[in-house]
């Protein structure tokens, strides 16, 4: 993997953080303009594990195959079936489309390769703050842009600099264990009954292992769970699923909300950074992709026009676009999730059909919404399990 020196005095545009967000960012903007002084700065060197569910939608590839990315995962075996549950209750169906289960050190390294070999340069680095100026912004006082991007993760040093507040935040623990029989060629979810919202989950990335892990969202006032108590809680809700288990790491999860809105500026913030994680699943990757090729290609077309002051204005008007009417329906959807008998319906009603569990699917992995379909079927389910299930008797 080529890298540059950390000295160069100035770029076009630098990407913090190499991780799927970053690397994006550098091929949205090399596939804009290919001429682009890129540097894509990561305090690690590659490759590098990173906790993480590992799970990998199919539009993730679509995106990265609109900057030039293709049959990156093409020695991978796709997963094609998901099994959701709650409580004795079970929606096992096949996806409209597989998915990947890929460990976040093949993936990452995969990608800043990627993004290398378009014209990148990788810098080992840590960024530890920045300052806006009227011509450049400049890292640590001696690396200077005309734009950044910001894709740092969840304690992003970008985001900090810029002064802007987090969110509501979830805590999780990853592992890599053997696959029992009854989890293989699956992808296994099972909701919390007790510490809402939370679910354990079982990844078989198809070498005879899967990422399993437990998470919850963190709340104000209530002390963050040991790991000793997140993996009672994941043997609780997958028994066995953590036997054998090794390389466990906890990591931060910083939630997204409907009320999302990306910094004007020269600084843009992509991925975890921005505070993008699906609220229902815990997604991250494709936020990360998407939000990176926006980020990276509205910088490429700032830097162009010679007006890398408008690059915010320009990623806010492709986010909104692309992420906007999603969050609401996610923040919407999260909230409903709260709630056991919403939780128990939507199983219900994805077990009984198949274009519920595929809407529900695109919600939780992508860019989906809560299509009539889903919302009708939910409905369906909430009326059926309210009726009454013994004799009516009239008032004495």
């Amino acid at each position: 993997m080529t890298r540059a020196s950390a000295r160069s005095t100035h770029w076009d545009l630098v990407v913090v953080g190499a991780g799927p967000a970053g690397a994006a960012a550098a091929l949205g903007a090399l596939h804009t303009d290919p001429g682009l002084r890129v540097a894509l700065v990561d305090r690690a060197d590659f490759p590098r594990d990173k906790a993480c569910g590992d799970a990998v939608a199919p539009h993730v590839l679509d995106l990265l195959a609109q900057v030039g990315v293709t049959g990156l995962l093409d020695d991978r075996v796709p997963v094609g079936r998901l099994r959701l549950g709650r409580g004795g209750l079970t929606a096992e169906r096949p996806m409209a489309r597989p998915a990947w289960v890929v460990p976040r050190r093949i993936l990452d390294a995969r990608l800043a390769d990627a993004a290398v070999a378009a014209g990148a340069h990788l810098l080992r680095h840590r960024v530890r703050g920045l300052r806006q100026h009227t011509e450049a912004v400049v890292l640590d006082g001696r690396i200077r842009a005309a734009a950044v991007v910001g894709a740092d993760g969840a304690h992003s040093a970008v985001r900090r600099a810029l002064g802007l507040p987090g969110g509501p935040v979830a805590l999780a623990l990853r592992g890599y264990a053997p696959v029992p029989p009854g989890r293989r060629g699956a992808q296994v979810i099972e909701f919390g009954t007790r510490h809402q919202p939370s679910y354990a989950w079982s990844f078989d990335r198809g070498d005879g292992l899967a990422n399993v892990g437990y998470g919850e969202t963190l709340h104000t006032g209530r002390t963050a769970p040991a790991r000793a108590r997140l993996l009672e809680r994941l043997d609780a809700l997958l028994p066995g699923a953590a036997e054998g288990g090794r390389q466990w790491v906890g990591h931060h999860l910083p939630l997204s909300t409907a009320r999302w809105r990306p910094p004007a500026g020269r600084v843009l913030l992509a991925g975890d950074a921005a505070g993008l994680v699906n609220p229902l699943t815990g997604e991250g990757i494709y936020y990360a992709v998407a939000t990176g090729i926006a980020a990276g290609r509205a910088a490429a077309a700032a830097c162009r026009d010679r007006r890398p002051e408008r690059a915010g204005e320009r990623y806010a008007r492709a986010t909104r676009r692309i992420l906007l009417p999603h969050l609401r329906h996610t923040a919407l959807a999260a909230r409903l999730a709260r709630g056991r008998r919403t939780v128990e319906a939507a199983l219900r009603a994805s077990a009984a059909d198949q274009r519920v569990f595929d809407d529900l699917v695109e919600l939780g992995l992508a860019r989906g919404r809560l299509t009539p379909a889903l919302a009708f079927g939910l409905g369906r389910a909430l009326a059926a399990s309210a009726r009454p299930t013994g004799p009516i008797r009239e008032p004495a």
